[in-house]
């Protein structure tokens, strides 16, 4: 039985002059888990340290940004067979720095429509339902 891997996970927000909301997203690695597939950057969290304190870490490490301050969004579990994850997942609006991949990988910013278009792993559609909801609900 696969152990569960508990990841902190950032919803990089940019809003612009029109009020529109892009997201960064990341395509993982060929070579890695669910490889090919875009997704919210972030990654596991030690054993000594934080949630908060592991998303500030790999969002440095991964597209050098840092985290001023994060709001949660949800939490997940999701099983695919040969590994159970637990995203615990921030909206991360306030930064200093351009997000920008650190590790060779695809990047690019999306608006929340093109998302539609965009093959994520399966673990990253609750997120998304989670950022539709919200969206439709201040609309």
């Amino acid at each position: 039985m696969p152990e569960s891997v508990h990841v902190a996970v950032g919803v990089i927000t940019s809003t612009n002059d029109y009020h529109q909301t892009k997201y960064f997203l990341t395509k993982r690695l060929d070579s890695a888990h669910q490889g090919g597939k875009w997704e919210f950057p972030g990654g596991k969290v030690e054993k000594d340290e934080t949630t908060a304190q592991a998303l500030a870490r790999e969002l440095k490490e991964e597209i050098n940004i840092e985290v001023l301050s994060c709001q949660p969004l949800t939490i997940i579990t999701h099983d695919y067979g040969d590994k159970k994850v637990c995203l615990e997942v921030f909206v991360v609006d306030n930064y200093i720095g351009e997000p920008s991949a650190q590790e060779g990988q695809q990047q690019s910013w999306f608006m929340l429509e093109e998302f539609k278009n965009l093959d994520f792993p399966k673990a990253n559609e609750a997120i998304i339902a989670k950022l539709v909801s919200c969206h439709l609900s201040s609309s």
